[in-house]
């Protein structure tokens, strides 16, 4: 019998082994990992299929090693949705699979974790019998506090207690340890049993509704739209829908797109639910992701919370999927495997037979397309509970009002009035750094980016010009250096904004949320935590504040420079701009205090800017659509896009010239091919747009640039992918070549 196992390389293939020496007569299942040689390494791999012949001779294939598990490290939903993914987004699977992985299990760690539990001795008993001594009162404290419990694991003992003091005791022989093999984590006591308590506001008519039609669907497979308007109480219905699906001793995954988002959505879930509740996402160390997958694994963490990578836990008990501001582009993996972690979310509940729930104030226009066919159930709720109501809107002219550092004089007085008044404000501008440009205002030189064709952002309070695209950092110059004359730093960033309130308001406590100050482990925490207690009066930032975050003492919103998406050329960016001003509009009154928004705008009679502010959301979405439909854009087609990169900029048009060669040889072979015009007309060809330079030609001293594929249905797309790409893999290409395929691609750049 021949292996077939997936390994993390980046070949598009799996590897023939035979059996172990050691094998027994019983196969393994798939899904377990397999010690195999690999040149001259020892690599870990996965089984994904037993057959009984190889393409490789007999005499060449070599042995595995060894078994790892008894038992599959996934879940039979996953282990296929893993298999599906790797073949629709066309990645070398052994990576794909890997990816599901927390490094720990990769790297051979057991599935089964062996945890210790602490219990006193006969002679740690007659100590603590013995009158007490004022030395070492804290072991005396453990001693006593181990005394009234039959056994304590070495997670819960340390919340407490200094691990040094447990292992004195156990030198003393006061304590001893007895192992047990748990495939869940020892952080929690019992993850498996889970009390809700009750809380939470009373639903409104449209949340009992959604809550009753998706309880209803439990346990097929349906896709829920949750369209409410920020502020709307979603996450109260999938608190409602989850314990309905826990009391039917099922398990919870929730989606969320940034780290931010997750302390708070996890103290809520805490607060409703004691116990089960495990995190998976990037800001954890290894062996906090390998804890929380072995409780899901297992079945003992009932609720897992994470981010995009989270959709590939480990859960044999999936009963209901949640996806939290489905539209956001965090969920799409950009770099190495670019998956969607929303769309394999529906994918997963497919296989599993469950309901998932899409949930966002502004959903994307695929997903609304979705809707609209009947695809997707739709839910609405239309408005806030209780007695807040949607924030008043306004523009502000940018081109009649004078600014100070971006900031205009309206918004200056309304910021004033606000703060007087008790409110918090909220100031929104998508760009971090002190300031876009340093300039000379004699010659005309920019700081330039040596490594880019951008330019380099002044970082001020670092002393630093940074490049923001490929990390690349440079001393700010005190004069320039082609004439000599001072330099001036031009435009603004939340740094020089946030000096400008400083400045402005200096009685206002201020904080600011970007990636620049939340890089700290614990920094973004923080942030939010002096927004809720109050301390902060003043928060200015980036994306990162349009993430669904709940700030019930904010009153205004104030969005600098909206026009950056207004002329983009990416056909989402629109969108991508629609999306993020009713987002951060959002976070403004919230509770029974009104809030207020005002958008600043060079083009305040901008249609789309017109509509958002008059009809809203879904009147911007249905022009939206319409303009896609005709334009023959997604979701009326399928892209995809190689992506390529070289130092030789003429050799690298040469090697996409010739891939976009092939793929028209493809073209006109299956057209001749086809067996029924109608049906080649009804699918249409698919088409091969470029080579186009990317829209930041050289990054990192490489140039960019790529072919952009569409096809009016998906299997046609995938058809011609799945033939060309083995062709573009063994086409010559300039040294150093790098290239990669996305498939329905959120950017094309």
């Amino acid at each position: 019998m021949i292996l077939q196992v997936a390994i993390d390389t980046p070949l598009r293939q799996v590897f023939d082994y035979l059996l172990p020496s050691s094998q027994a007569q019983e196969l393994p299942p798939v899904g377990v990992r397999v010690l195999v040689p690999f040149g001259r390494q020892r690599l870990i791999g996965i089984l994904v299929g037993i057959v009984a012949e190889s393409a490789v001779p007999a005499a060449k294939l070599k042995s595995a090693l060894e078994f790892l598990d008894e038992s599959p490290v996934y879940d039979p939903v996953t282990f296929e949705l893993l298999r599906w993914a790797a073949e629709y987004y066309h990645h070398p699977i052994g990576e794909v699979y890997a990816a599901a992985l927390p490094v720990g299990l990769r790297d051979g760690q057991p599935v089964s974790a062996s945890i210790e539990h602490w219990s006193l001795t006969e002679a740690g008993s007659e100590e603590l019998a013995r009158p007490s001594s004022r030395r070492a009162p804290q072991q005396r404290a453990l001693l006593s506090w181990l005394a009234q419990r039959s056994s304590a694991t070495t997670a819960q003992v340390t919340e407490t207690f200094k691990r040094a003091h447990l292992k004195t005791l156990e030198a003393r022989g006061w304590v001893i340890p007895n192992s047990s093999v748990s495939s869940g984590s020892d952080w929690a006591d019992d993850l498996g049993s889970v009390e809700v308590h009750a809380g939470g506001l009373a639903l409104t008519g449209a949340q009992s509704q959604a809550v009753e039609t998706i309880l209803a669907s439990l346990p097929a497979f349906n896709v829920h739209l949750l369209y409410g308007v920020t502020g709307s109480g979603k996450t109260e219905v999938y608190l409602q829908v989850i314990a309905a699906a826990l009391a039917q001793g099922g398990q919870a995954l929730v989606l969320v797109p940034e780290i931010a988002l997750t302390p708070q959505l996890v103290d809520r879930f805490r607060r409703r639910f004691s116990g089960g509740v495990a995190v998976v996402h990037s800001g954890l160390t290894d062996s906090e992701r390998r804890d929380a997958w072995r409780a899901a694994h297992s079945g003992r963490a009932r609720i897992i919370i994470g981010t995009r990578s989270a959709v590939f836990t480990s859960m044999t008990k999936l009963a209901l999927i949640v996806v939290d501001e489905e539209h956001d582009a965090s969920y799409k993996q950009h770099e190495g495997f670019r998956y969607s972690a929303r769309d394999l979310s529906v994918m997963r509940a497919r296989g599993a037979g469950v309901p998932v729930i899409l949930g966002s104030a502004t959903p994307s226009l695929e997903t609304l397309e979705n809707a609209a066919g009947g695809r997707y159930a739709k839910h609405i709720l239309p408005q806030r509970p209780g007695a807040a109501q949607p924030p008043r809107m306004s523009l502000v002219d940018l081109r009649r009002h004078a600014a100070d550092q971006g900031l205009s004089t309206p918004a200056m007085q309304a910021i004033a009035q606000h703060l007087k008044a008790g409110g918090q404000v909220i100031v929104f501008l998508n760009r971090r750094g002190y300031a876009p440009s340093l300039f000379c205002n004699s010659c005309g030189w920019v700081a330039p980016c040596a490594h880019c064709d951008a330019r380099m952002t002044l970082h001020r309070r670092a002393l630093k010009l940074r490049c923001h695209h490929c990390g690349a950092q440079a001393p700010v110059p005190t004069i320039c250096a082609s004439c000599g004359q001072a330099l001036l730093p031009v435009g603004q960033g939340t740094e020089r904004v946030e000096e400008t309130l400083w400045r402005l308001f200096p009685d206002a406590p201020l904080a600011r949320l970007d990636r620049d100050t939340a890089s700290a482990r614990g920094a973004i925490q923080s942030v939010l935590e002096r927004v809720h207690s109050g301390d902060a009066r003043i928060l200015v930032g980036t994306q990162m504040l349009t993430k669904g975050h709940h700030f019930p003492e904010v009153t205004l919103v104030v969005i600098l420079d909206a026009d950056q998406g207004l002329f983009a050329s990416d056909f989402r960016a629109t969108e991508r701009l629609a999306q993020t001003i009713t987002q951060v509009a959002g976070r403004a009154g919230r509770e029974a205090r009104p809030g207020e928004v005002m958008i600043q705008t060079q083009f305040p009679e901008h249609p789309l800017l017109q509509r958002l502010i008059a009809e809203g959301y879904e009147s911007f979405a249905a022009s939206a659509l319409e303009e896609r439909r005709e334009a023959g854009w997604p979701p009326f087609s399928r892209l995809a896009l190689l992506r390529a990169e070289a130092k030789d900029s003429a050799g690298l048009d040469s090697y996409l010239r010739a891939a976009a060669a092939l793929g028209h040889v493809l073209n006109e072979s299956a057209a001749k091919e086809s067996a029924s015009k109608e049906t080649a007309a009804k699918e249409g060809a698919v088409k091969i747009l470029g080579p186009a330079a990317a829209l930041i030609a050289r990054r990192a001293d490489h140039f960019r640039a790529h072919l952009l594929i569409e096809a009016t249905v998906r299997s046609s797309l995938q058809r011609f992918l799945a033939r060309w790409l083995p062709q573009v893999e063994a086409l010559a290409g300039p040294k150093g070549l790098r290239w990669s395929i996305d498939v329905d691609p959120l950017e094309v750049d």
